[in-house]
């Protein structure tokens, strides 16, 4: 190891740093990160901006409009890349900053790694009280970065230089851990990282990582084999993890080898393409009446990559409350779950392992056969809600299904939040393995653009020549919109449907479904509106350099997707649908959800029992 030095400041450090991270995947050698995010301002611009201008080939920062979209599209990176390449962020101190706390959130919730380097006050403290700062006269060392606590796998603030040292090492090994990935915080007050240091050469020299992989305990897939082995009716959830650990194959080859049937969950939805025969379907609250009805049924569930959340297990009335699970998972916290017999490691290893375990073992024919016809009948459900009709009104289910029938398997659909999970859940026929992002960890309404950018960033690196197409509401479209302004800046075409329910469409479902009186969240129900108005949205769109139209009905929206899909730059279609009618019926577990007790409203009242009598079945986590 050399003695030499380099002399280099806080800033300069951490993005050289950065630079010299490399990861293997599959034998090819890529940089680490892929680039950065980035919004300047004071705290972030005079010292960590300089630093980036001097590394601007090897790592390019793409400019956001939003700090929060920054983190969502950094989110969709990492989550395209599998998790073995990210993103950084960088905000500047204060409101800049705060803004990325929602995208650190839904980072974190869906354990996706990505690097935030934020602006921070003055460790000296000499200029305050300064601009932006949160003043706590109890705690005064106590700001804004502290908010980033509860939402982050790994937390540090730089108060010298000499600290990056080790704060950049357990960072990455944290956002590299496929047990405890998620967003790695590091703040940066703003006098520090301009103050120099004498770093050792050597840990600016190239690293080349690699992600772990975890062989199972053999003792719990014997008890795991054990447990098949006792049962009747076994079934799998397939959940994202299976993606992040590239078992899509293994998944496939287990469930084929012992004719066991699979169900999946939303962030697993394309585990297994549409017409492979042992897919019964989408399982829990936004799912599908075959796996559902399989999942009432089993006695033996082995839920693989999934942290087994109340869309999944339908707040845990899914299943029989004598089911025994068997979670395979390379987190122990949620391998262990509601009694769950935990099988802690890698999917693709642990399914080879148990495996080679059940030898010689398959599911009862006739169990198979039953879930392969409950698998038919959603099919044919799925076949007539996604169908245009003349008399029928636009729904979400005949976008999916335009779309669907015309887009190449390899594009990328994306969509978060709102009525669109459910539908796209429900109603979309998987035509390739990992091309479906719908983001429901954290349900975040905005993630819906700045998604479909940060994950068409990923593709032209890996699939270059295939689209990413986003789904979003129009409620969604009016949060967080300006993304479709960045990806005609930088050149990453997006196929953006815009379906125009007039509001949040999909909680005024759950207003009706309650009991309770339309009220706030269509347009036309707000008492503080005189005079509703729907936006234009194509005007609003084609502002940002988009290429744009209206469409009125199913029919118009297949002819102008030829037309996106044609295009060379971002391609906007409107499409009106209706918020009441239309809805995808069929397919919903129970879901918890709190419900007024007492109430003067009858309906609600009326509402409020029935929903509880569907408690009866909700299994205790003891």
């Amino acid at each position: 190891m050399s003695d030499q030095s380099v002399r280099a400041t806080t800033a300069q450090a951490i993005v050289r740093w950065l630079a010299n991270q490399f990861i293997e995947i599959d034998g090819v050698e890529h940089r680490l990160f892929g680039g950065g995010f980035g919004i300047f301002g004071h705290g972030n611009v005079t010292c960590l901006g300089e630093a980036l201008n001097d590394h601007r080939e090897a790592l390019p920062l793409y400019r956001g409009q939003n700090e929060q979209s920054m983190g969502f599209a950094a989110a969709a990176y990492t989550k395209t890349w599998l998790r073995q390449r990210f993103m950084f962020a960088t905000a500047s101190a204060g409101p800049g900053t705060s803004n990325l706390l929602t995208s650190a959130a839904l980072a974190h919730a869906n354990r996706l790694p990505v690097l935030l380097l934020c602006g921070d006050g003055f460790v000296t403290r000499l200029p305050d009280p300064i601009l932006q700062q949160m003043e706590n006269f109890h705690d005064p060392a106590f700001g804004v970065t502290d908010a980033f606590k509860p939402v982050s796998r790994y937390w540090e603030r730089i108060v010298h230089p000499a600290a990056v040292l080790h704060a950049l090492p357990a960072a990455i090994a944290t956002m590299l851990d496929p047990a405890d990935c998620g967003p790695a915080f590091i703040a940066l007050p703003q006098d520090v990282q301009g103050w120099a240091y004498d770093y050792p050469a050597a840990f600016f020299d190239k690293t080349v990582h690699r992600i772990r992989r975890q062989s199972a305990d053999m003792a719990e897939i014997a008890a795991a084999a054990a447990a098949l082995r006792a049962g009747e009716r076994p079934m799998i959830i397939a959940g994202g993890g299976v993606q992040y650990s590239k078992a899509a194959k293994e998944l496939a080859a287990f469930a084929e080898a012992f004719r066991i049937p699979v169900v999946e969950t939303i962030a697993g939805r394309a585990n297994l393409r549409a017409d492979h025969a042992l897919n019964i379907g989408p399982v829990g609250i936004t799912g599908s009446n075959s796996a559902n009805t399989i999942a009432e049924k089993a006695d033996v569930i082995v839920a693989v990559g999934t942290r087994l959340q109340d869309f999944t297990t339908g707040a845990w009335t899914a299943f029989d409350k004598s089911a025994r699970i068997v979670a395979v998972n390379v987190g122990r916290q949620d391998a262990g779950k509601h009694r769950s017999l935990a099988v802690v490691g890698d999917a693709k290893l642990a399914l080879g392992q148990l495996g080679e375990a059940l030898a010689g073992y398959a599911a009862p024919e006739p169990w198979l056969a039953s879930a392969q016809a409950e698998r038919k009948a959603w099919d044919t459900y799925v076949a007539e809600n996604v169908a245009p009709g003349d008399n029928r009104p636009n729904s979400y289910a005949q976008a999916i299904g335009v779309v669907n029938d015309l887009c190449d398997k390899r594009d990328r659909i994306v969509t978060a939040a709102g009525g669109l999970p459910a539908e796209i859940t429900a109603n979309w026929r998987t035509l390739d393995i990992g091309t479906v992002d719908v983001e429901f960890g954290y349900s975040c309404m905005g993630y819906e653009i700045a998604g479909a950018w940060g994950a068409r960033i990923a593709q032209e690196e890996m699939e270059p020549g295939q689209d990413t197409i986003c789904f979003v509401g129009d409620g969604s479209y009016l949060m967080l919109n300006s993304d479709i302004y960045s990806s005609v800046l930088t050149r990453k075409k997006l196929i953006v449907l815009v379906l125009d329910n007039g509001g949040h469409a999909v909680i005024n479902k759950l207003q009706g479904n309650t009991g309770n009186d339309s009220f706030n969240t269509l347009i036309e129900d707000c008492p503080t509106i005189p005079e509703p108005f729907g936006v234009d949205f194509e005007a609003h769109a084609r502002s940002m350099g988009a290429e744009v139209e209206t469409v009125a009905n199913p029919a118009e929206l297949a002819e102008a997707f030829v037309r996106a899909k044609a295009a060379d730059r971002t391609y906007v279609i409107v499409m009106p649908v209706d918020p009441r009618i239309g809805w995808t019926d069929e397919g919903h577990a129970w879901w918890e959800i709190g419900t007024p007790e007492v109430t003067q409203n009858e309906s609600v009242l009326k509402a409020h029992r029935d929903w509880e009598a569907g408690r009866t079945r909700q299994r205790k986590g003891v």
